[in-house]
């Protein structure tokens, strides 16, 4: 599914420009770019705590008897033993098992609570229709209702039971739990990226530009600031987290984008484009594989930047940033797969790039 061709207003877009923030077009959505020093913003993820706007979601409830049944036959990941107030992600696969969406999924009492992108909102809800034949289900977007702040960092946990009373040690990743955070009632998910303390705060939007006042607030008082998605991305690099829309999509398989152990569950029964899926994995290799890289120069390429060897075509860039903690411009990128392996070289017309295993590689790069 592809994004759409214009920048979709977020709740806070207005909220954000007024304070200082530059926007961008990140997931479709107008979002902050970055409000100072995107290198100075980075740090507050990376030492202290960071809050961030997550606009960029849309909302799908189903419900009626047969939700359970139907989500689970057409979803990756295993939908039918979700615990309440559980969560779980998976892909969305057409059936040439390319991927059409990331879609988080949370088992509610009455119905199930999807989670993906505003970009492909309305595509995704018809093609999500289309596969309603015989089930009896409804399903309902929730997007004009809710919106998403986060917060990431060691101060994380800090500023969660100071504002809301709750020790994020006792959910477990994806366990979502009711709140109230300054008198404002929102759900607390527990969400830790590549192990990183963080959670997020699912809120009505009229109740969202208080929301961000109240955690500004306190990751202020928590030595951290609001981050924008330049200094975003190069944290997410850094921590080899691919991003829906840019680093995987339509035109990849899973085992391709690297997520075969993260968004599938291979005993869950059948899905659709599941046959894709067994067949790779019975085979074992793909002829392209996602790649983190470092490259030689502090400029970063740009997306699409072609990856050669020895002058011939190898893969190309998906995503790139500079990132501060050592200086060096890092990337994402699909390379075939014989150049996959990490300490591989590969060209670019702005000098070279090295396939890396991050977040190690960047402990053992020295700060230039």
């Amino acid at each position: 599914m592809s994004e759409v061709a214009t920048t979709i207003e977020t709740p806070l877009a207005a909220l954000h420009r007024n304070s200082g923030a530059t926007l961008g077009n990140w997931f479709g959505c107008a979002l902050p770019d970055h409000w100072t020093d995107p290198l100075a913003e980075q740090a507050f993820a990376r030492d202290t705590v960071a809050l961030l706007d997550k606009s960029y979601r849309c909302y799908l409830s189903l419900s009626g008897p047969d939700r359970v049944r139907y989500l689970n036959a057409i979803l990756t990941n295993n939908i039918k033993d979700l615990a309440a107030d559980h969560g779980t992600v998976s892909l969305f696969l057409n059936p040439q098992g390319h991927i059409l969406a990331e879609i988080e999924t949370y088992a509610l009492p009455d119905s199930l609570f999807c989670v993906s992108y505003a970009m492909i909102r309305e595509r995704l809800i018809t093609t999500l229709d289309k596969y309603i034949i015989m089930d009896d289900v409804t399903l309902a977007d929730d997007s004009p209702r809710y919106s998403t702040l986060a917060i990431e960092g060691p101060h994380t946990s800090a500023v969660v039971e100071e504002l809301a009373g709750l020790h994020l040690a006792t959910l477990d990743e994806l366990q979502r739990t009711a709140a109230s955070v300054a008198a404002i009632p929102c759900w607390i998910t527990k969400r830790s990226p590549s192990g990183v303390s963080g959670c997020e705060f699912l809120a009505e939007i009229a109740s969202l530009p208080n929301l961000w006042e109240v955690l500004l607030q306190s990751v202020r008082k928590h030595d951290g600031g609001p981050v924008g998605y330049a200094a975003l991305s190069a944290v997410c690099l850094a921590q080899n987290i691919p991003w829906f829309g840019y680093d995987f999509g339509e035109k990849q398989i899973p085992h391709e984008a690297g997520l075969q152990d993260s968004h599938i569950s291979y005993t869950k029964g059948c899905y659709t484009g599941q046959e894709i899926v067994e067949r790779v994995r019975s085979r074992g290799q793909v002829n392209r594989q996602r790649v983190s890289l470092l490259f030689s120069t502090p400029h970063p390429p740009a997306a699409n930047e072609p990856l050669t060897v020895d002058g011939k075509e190898a893969g190309y860039v998906t995503r790139a940033a500079l990132f501060s903690s050592p200086p060096r411009a890092i990337g994402m990128g699909y390379v075939r797969r014989e150049y996959a392996a990490p300490g591989s070289a590969l060209a670019w017309s702005g000098g070279t790039a090295t396939v890396a295993k991050f977040p190690a590689a960047l402990h053992a790069v020295p700060q230039t």
